[in-house]
Parts: structure tokens; C-alpha cells; sequence
């Protein structure tokens, strides 16, 4: 299985494909960074971050797309700014047909360091382990796109698996039967409760 990580942000969007399965060494195919200038208005900035991910997808033709799963932090502007970074990125994979995952950083920082509170220069340490790489990724946001796609890798194959039983159980087929898997909405809670 080949996975594109998304670390989605504004101006700086992690792009990291990884190529491996489940109980095997996995592989680095590549990894960057899609950046964009403060300076342009969003929309701009926004058809920059979608023409370097179609590049990737065409580049690499990944099985699946993963990408994190946004939380609100303290800042509003941030989180929109992630947030229409992670519409394009869905965009991008749903107009090609692509299957797209969505992990939360606890998730995937548990799956990669086995805790969910760890930091970014633990998470970069370990996916520098787990690809058997020279160096970390460097910026963080690289390190973070390889970790979401390492986990897809360990985590989604089993959720797929599932997935199928529980839709031949229905009836329904599975993906052999053209249906794609998928996934829960992007949440985010804003400050006052609203969503």
C-alpha cells in the first residue's frame, strides 16, 4: 500500500508518501513541503497548496490519502487557515477516487511513539527510526505527513478490513463492489461551544 500524509497548514502543507504493509519494513517514497506566502491573499494561497498535492498524487498515485484530522487550539485564524488547507487536500483526493483517512494527532503520535502526548522531536525521532532515515525530516511539518501515513499504513489496513466485514455483512459489498469506505467529518469545536 502506497499512503499520502498530509500535515495540512496555510503556509507551510507536510506532503510524505510512504510504501509498505502491515508487519513489514515500510519505505519513504518522499517527502516535502507545499509553501505559500503570508503575503498572498487565501485564495491564491490555497491553488498553490492544491497544485502541489495533485502534482504529488500524480507523481506518486498513492492507494490512499491520510490527513489530520482538525481540533480547534486557542487561535481561531490558525485553525481556519489548517481547516481550508484540509478541504483541498480532500478535494484533491476525492476528485481522483482516492480513499481519505482522517487521524487525530493523538492517534497517530500513539501509533508511531506508542504515547499520545508526545512532541514533535519525539515523533520525528521515531518515524526517523521507523524508515530507517539519516536524518528527521525536516521542517516538522514533513515529519508529521510521514507519521500520518505510517499510521495509515499500520492502522488503516485493519479499519478496512473491518469495514469490508461489517458490509458484506450487510449485503452491501465492499470496495470490490465499487463502493468507497468512508470517513467521519473534520470536527472542530470553537470557542462558546459552537461548531
Amino acid at each position: 500500500m502506497r499512503v499520502l500524509g498530509i500535515d495540512p497548514g496555510l503556509t507551510r502543507c507536510g506532503l510524505g508518501m510512504v510504501e509498505g504493509t502491515v508487519g513489514r519494513p515500510l519505505h519513504l517514497i518522499d517527502v516535502g513541503v507545499v509553501r505559500t506566502s503570508a503575503h498572498l491573499e487565501v485564495p491564491q494561497r490555497l491553488v498553490t497548496i492544491e497544485r502541489g498535492i495533485e502534482a504529488w498524487i500524480e507523481e506518486h498515485r498513492p492507494d490512499a490519502v491520510a490527513i489530520e484530522r482538525i481540533f480547534a487550539r486557542s487561535d481561531v485564524s490558525t485553525i481556519m487557515g489548517t481547516a481550508q488547507a484540509a478541504g483541498i487536500a480532500m478535494v484533491c483526493a476525492a476528485r481522483l477516487g482516492l480513499p481519505v483517512a482522517l487521524h487525530t494527532p493523538s492517534e497517530v503520535k500513539a501509533a508511531v511513539s506508542g504515547n499520545g502526548r508526545a512532541d514533535k522531536a519525539q515523533v520525528g525521532a521515531m518515524v526517523t527510526r521507523i524508515l530507517r532515515l539519516d536524518a528527521a525530516p525536516r521542517p516538522a511539518d514533513a515529519a508529521d505527513a510521514l507519521a500520518l501515513a505510517i499510521t495509515h499504513i499500520w492502522r488503516g489496513a485493519s479499519q478496512q478490513r473491518l469495514d469490508d466485514a461489517v458490509a458484506a455483512a450487510r449485503g452491501t459489498g465492499g470496495p470490490a463492489a465499487g463502493r468507497r469506505t468512508t470517513h467521519p467529518p473534520i470536527q472542530s469545536r470553537l470557542p462558546g461551544g459552537a461548531r
